[in-house]
């Protein structure tokens, strides 16, 4: 299935071969939507969808999903491993839309990649709490069919980018930047192995804050906030807020608050540490950082941009739903 692409006459655009069986003779999944008419897929003519490479349900769903759209009158449809960012990036240019089937990390993956081309993003719950995602693996049907009629809405939401710089060889010269990340939910600056603190200096625009001593700190965006910023006690922030919440880890001695920033703070963060610090991104990058690096953190130039089928208001909902709050029905019972 990797790097699969289907033309409007079906044929298969690659080397690979496809198992054929899974289509009806209309590009539909047999028994899957054949009540659905087609409808005028003006808004999605080259539709990316993404797997987890490690789920066999999740390409099964995503053969299941592309003969759909191809039924309901999609041009172009193209497959991929989420974790193939090369592939995934070769195609993006082209791209209407992407749908993801996997957990939040899937659509963490996807977003990092999309934002850069402003591609819209359909996630297909297939992990345990989905946050982003908005259709569930049992019912994708007739939301699919809503988006292709063009009811749905986007929701753009704020990215954070961090650099890592490290000073150069001789005292006169620039320092050298490391690597360039976005991310959708946050940048976390910590200690390594080690259970030992470090000491982070941190600077916002310019000006001295304060130097945490802890074992890290979360930099988040509203996305994030529901996340690992959650768990340290962080404010919950509604998703279309561009705001940037900086969050110590097991601070000792030192300020304990969370700090909400404005979108276009510049963020310098050093770590000082006896051992290893490191870097991670959306938890899914590591970067080791040492001593007299400089972290800077700002608002990415990049939006992600996600598809939503729900009322506006569907946020608060959900955030009781995935974490098993009790709401204010059960309270007043």
């Amino acid at each position: 299935m990797p790097g699969q692409k289907y033309g409007p006459d079906l044929s298969i655009r690659s080397s690979e071969s496809t198992a054929m069986n899974s289509y009806g003779v209309d590009g539909a999944t047999p028994g899957a939507g054949q009540d659905i008419a087609p409808v005028q897929t003006q808004h999605f003519r080259f539709v990316g969808i993404l797997y987890h490479p490690k789920k066999p349900e999740s390409q099964e769903l995503a053969t299941q999903i592309g003969g759909f759209l191809h039924g309901q009158g999609v041009g172009e449809i193209w497959y991929e491993s989420a974790w193939e960012s090369e592939a995934v990036m070769e195609h993006l240019p082209n791209v209407d839309l992407l749908i993801t089937l996997g957990g939040d990390g899937t659509l963490l993956r996807a977003a990092r990649l999309g934002a850069r081309h402003q591609v819209p993003m359909l996630g297909v719950k297939m992990g345990r709490l989905g946050f982003l995602a908005e259709i569930q693996p049992e019912d994708w049907q007739r939301p699919l069919h809503q988006m292709l009629q063009g009811d749905y809405w986007v929701e753009k939401r704020l990215m954070v980018r961090a650099r890592v710089y490290r000073p150069g060889a001789n005292s006169d010269r620039e320092p050298v930047c490391l690597c360039e990340y976005d991310a959708l939910n946050d940048v976390v600056l910590s200690r390594g192995g080690l259970a030992r603190v470090v000491r982070i200096s941190a600077q916002l625009d310019g000006g001295y804050l304060t130097t945490y001593t802890c074992d890290g700190l979360i930099v988040s965006t509203a996305t994030g906030s529901t996340g690992y910023a959650l768990a340290v006690d962080g404010p919950i922030l509604p998703p279309e807020l561009r705001n940037i919440l900086v969050i110590p880890i097991a601070p000792h001695l030192s300020m304990d608050r969370a700090v909400v920033l404005a979108e276009g703070t510049e963020i310098r963060l050093q770590a000082y540490t006896d051992h290893e610090a490191m870097l991670t991104v959306d938890g899914q990058f590591v970067v080791e950082v040492r001593n007299g690096d400089t972290v800077m953190v700002t608002g990415s130039p990049h939006l992600a941009q996600f598809i939503r089928l729900r009322d506006r208001s569907y946020f608060y909902q959900a955030l009781m739903d995935k974490l098993r709050w009790p709401d204010a029905k059960e309270n007043n019972a």
